[in-house]
This record gives C-alpha cells, structure tokens and sequence, in this order.
C-alpha cells in the first residue's frame, strides 16, 4: 500500500518508523512519503494561510497550495486513491472503516491546520480521487497530525504481514463490534490478585464462553453505545 501524507510539520511522522509500522516501510509492505505543504507554496514567507471571508476568529488554510499538492501526490498514482481528511465534521472513524482503507492501494491525508482547510478544496480533491473526512471523536485537536497518526496505525496493522500473528487481529476490541476480554500472563497470583481460574483450567470452551461473557458485560458497563449500535 502507498501512503501519501500532506502537512506543515511533516517532522512528526518520523514516529512512523518505529515499531511495527517501521518494519512494515523496510520489508516493502508499506510505502509511505509525508510532503510539507510549504513546498507548494511560492512566497518567501511559505504562507499556507490566510484571514477567512465573512470575518471571524483564526486564520484558514489557503486552496492554492493544497491544490499544487493534491495535484503532485495523485499524478502518478495507479488507481484512484481515498483522500482522506481529519475533521471534526466528518464521520467517526471506526474498526470497520480502518479495515475498508486497508485494502485499498493508494492512500492520501491531508492534516488540516488553524481554523481549517479553504472548503473547495475538497471539492477539487473530489476530481483526484475519493474524498472522506473522518473524525476520532467528539473533540477538536490543534491539527490533522495526530489524527492521522492514530489513522494510519490503525490501518496499517491490518495489511497482511505486518502483524506477525494475523489472529492476534481478530479477537481485539471493536472487531466484532465489543470490547476486547481481559488479558492476564504469569505469575498466577500477584500482590493478591489471582488470575480468574477458568483461565487455568485447560477446558476451551469453558474459556471461550468466560471471554465472550467478558466482552459482553465490559461493553454493557464501559459502551452500552456498541450494544445498541
């Protein structure tokens, strides 16, 4: 999968070259470029922004150097790609959505900043590609950076072979719209607290029915929303 990732401060995703998703850019399975929007830009000052028609607090992002950079990421590309924008006004992003994107080939992200992106500019990148806004939740961030950061992780995890046991992957939270179950290693007993013996019993199914229960009565208590959903 090829990641294209836009952002005045494309130093942040250095992060992405650690851990699992770093080893998954080395072996080939991801290719990820992050492009600083002030490239695009052709004054001296690199001004991504400007004061918003109709008045009002804040600076917005300008269309013209989105447009020169939406237009260089896509110009290559193979299949239409997903471009996507963190937004508080977009859709939540979900466990299902993050499966979605991960089987498309060709991802793009724009990190919005400041009062946000110049609105016609996602009505251009609807010409490039398919355009999705999407939010982690009920809360403004200063930018688009960790959002997307959050986002790529979430997708990337679930490209086949870059978690090393793909079945780790099936039974986390949110998978099969529940909470994931408790976890416990050794030493049975801690500081008082023991591991629930159903654990160590060895009967399969006695420990499949406690986790599955366990999810349950964790999304009842924790997000009676999911039950409902």
């Amino acid at each position: 999968m090829r990641i294209d990732v836009v952002s005045i401060f494309p130093t942040i995703f250095d992060a992405l070259e650690v851990s699992l998703l770093g080893k998954a850019r080395q072996s080939g399975l991801l290719d990820v470029r992050v492009h600083d929007l002030r490239d695009y830009t052709h004054d001296r000052h690199r001004t991504v922004d400007d004061t918003p028609y109709g008045g009002g607090a804040g600076m917005v992002m300008k269309p013209a150097p989105w447009g020169e950079a939406l237009d260089d990421v896509t110009r290559d590309a193979a299949a239409s790609p997903v471009i996507v924008f963190p937004s508080p006004a977009g859709e939540r992003f979900t466990q299902k959505i993050a499966r979605e994107l991960s089987t498309e080939d060709h991802l793009v992200f724009g990190c919005g900043r400041y009062e946000g992106i110049d609105e016609r500019v996602f009505d251009y990148a609807a010409d490039l590609g398919r355009v999705r806004l999407l939010s982690l939740g009920d809360y403004v961030l200063n930018g688009g950076e960790v959002a997307v950061m959050a986002m790529v992780e979430a997708i990337g995890r679930l490209i086949p072979g870059v978690v090393g046991n793909p079945e780790s992957l099936v039974e986390e939270s949110h998978e099969d719209g529940l909470l994931e179950y408790p976890s416990f290693t050794k030493p049975a007993s801690w500081r008082g607290r023991d591991v629930p013996p159903v654990l160590l019993s060895g009967n399969h199914g006695a420990v499949a029915t406690w986790r599955r229960e366990q999810q349950l009565e964790r999304t009842r208590e924790r997000r009676p929303d999911l039950l409902a959903d």
